[in-house]
């Protein structure tokens, strides 16, 4: 017998399932007898105090996030067991999207911030329209083709080029479908952060998963239950207390989700032992991918967990590490499982030996797109200008364009360094808001070989962004060069060929 069940709680239903392994019920019955506090004493037993925490990833809660930054976005979005879409640049535009503002100590450092994110609104209203005329005018509308349908794809590939100059502040929307085990890691995560913006949307998960949540059916009971009191108070009593009850998603299994002193501490030692190590180090020139050698475990994992602290290439940071004696390089892993908890996770750059490890360098924009290839260990490094930024092809042909843009980015770079600069210790964190999509960003991908494939095949289809369609190119020609035999089980786009751009 197989059935789908709707209409049950979460925490409810997360208890219904878990009760197949400690009894004959069927789910049925488990349910008919399964009340709230049931299921709420018996979370509190088995989840927090036995550990039983696959319970929870038995509940399944729908989230809304809204008007957050593309910054903080990011940092939502950056769990491996998380399912959900956020608002698209190419599809969307953002002109009038709004942005963040992050507390400022002076109001000089507020107003210079204020004009650098507007004068890059401006920029990007500008070029979004300047590059859909150029691209109707080199792209002949075919007769089959709607006049709706030819402009709106133009516009979705004008929109790939000018989503260049938004800056991280920008405000965007997400959904997020996630178990609540997944939920709880996320939200200890995000208080742990070092923005503060980051950290307040981790106690606003926390509080939306713990308070009512948003009925979609509200409106529609509301008035059954009302024609229903019509015909017979009492009868409408009743409806009302069990068609609007309040539904609170996990209640339970998110109370204790905190800031995790694992992290933070973590976080300040090993950026202390990065800064040291590598201070004296200019950061090296690296290919936008490249597919790393193997190395003794150890190295890996010294390497990796200073990386996250950095803006070197992993080779340079690896090179460091292997002319280390091997009690420093024992020191740097110690530091990564020092204040490591009873119930903590080991710390993601402890999750290593995969075969296909790519240090990958490419605009902030692009990332987004391969962040979310959930079945890749991700390594990511802060948001910078050090690495400078990418200008698309297609503004080379564009006249005037291509000098408007670098301009708009020039002087964004500009305003970030004078944010970075003003000597506070959020200096660091409020300037990164202002920072352009166009700019680089380096991050760490570790994968098995299907995972190269898929992302090489996908990433590099014609309808995709020119920027990733170019990072998933390298990635096959990487692995073909290290792997000539495997080469042939790619089935790429080749990048070189011209591109349909009514191909979408």
């Amino acid at each position: 017998m197989v059935y789908a069940v709707v209409g049950a709680d979460p925490e409810v239903q997360a208890y219904a399932m878990a009760r197949y392994s400690r009894s004959a019920l069927s789910m049925k019955e488990s349910l008919g007898e399964i009340s709230r506090q049931k299921a709420e004493k018996f979370l509190n037993t088995f989840y927090f105090q036995y550990g039983h925490r696959s319970i929870a990833d038995l509940a399944h809660i729908a989230l809304a996030i809204e008007r957050l930054s593309i910054l903080a976005a990011i940092a939502v979005v950056d769990e491996p067991r998380w399912d959900g879409q956020e608002r698209s640049t190419r599809y969307q535009d953002f002109r009038k999207s709004g942005y963040y503002v992050p507390e400022f100590a002076a109001d000089e450092e507020r107003q210079l911030y204020h004009r650098a994110v507007r004068d890059l609104f401006s920029a990007y209203e500008s070029l979004s329209e300047t590059m859909f005329r150029h691209l109707t005018e080199v792209t002949p509308k075919p007769a089959q083709m709607k006049q709706e349908s030819y402009e709106r794809t133009l516009r979705a590939r004008a929109f790939d080029i000018s989503r260049y100059l938004l800056p991280l502040a920008t405000n965007t929307s997400l959904g997020e479908i996630v178990s609540a085990r997944t939920l709880e890691s996320q939200v200890s995560r995000l208080l742990s952060h070092t923005q503060s913006e980051v950290r307040r949307l981790g106690e606003l998960i926390k509080r939306a998963a713990s308070s009512a949540a948003y009925d979609v059916n509200h409106s529609s009971l509301t008035k059954l239950a009302e024609e229903v009191r019509v015909l017979s108070p009492e009868l409408g009593a009743r409806a009302q207390a069990e068609l609007l009850k309040e539904v609170r998603v996990a209640p339970t299994l998110v109370k204790y989700a905190d800031p995790s002193p694992y992290e933070i501490e973590t976080r300040r030692e090993l950026q202390q032992m990065a800064t040291e190590l590598l201070e004296a180090e200019d950061v090296e020139r690296a290919p936008s991918v490249d597919l790393l050698d193997d190395e003794p475990l150890e190295v890996e994992l010294a390497s990796t967990l200073l990386y996250a602290h950095a803006l070197h290439p992993y080779r340079q940071i690896r090179r460091v590490v292997e002319g280390l004696a091997e009690s420093r390089r024992r020191e740097i892993i110690d530091a990564g499982l020092r204040h490591r908890g009873t119930h903590d996770e080991m710390l993601r750059g402890f999750r290593a030996g995969q075969r296909f490890r790519f240090d990958i360098l490419m605009d902030i924009g692009g990332f987004r797109d391969l962040h979310r290839h959930r079945r890749c260990v991700q390594i990511e490094q802060r948001f910078t200008i050090a690495h400078g930024y990418e200008v698309p092809e297609e503004l080379q042909t564009a006249g005037e364009a291509r000098a408007a843009y670098s301009s708009a980015i020039e002087k964004a770079a500009s305003a970030v360094k004078a944010l970075t600069g003003r000597g506070k210790p959020e200096a660091q964190d409020n300037s990164e808001y202002a920072i352009p999509l166009g700019f680089r960003k380096r991050a760490l991908f570790k994968m098995d070989f299907a995972e190269a494939v898929y992302i090489a095949e996908l990433r590099s289809a014609p309808a995709g962004h020119f920027s990733y369609r170019t990072i998933a190119y390298r990635m096959f020609e990487e692995v073909s060069k290290r792997y000539p035999a495997l080469g042939d089980y790619f089935r790429v786009h080749d990048i070189s060929r011209p591109v349909d751009l009514l191909t979408r």
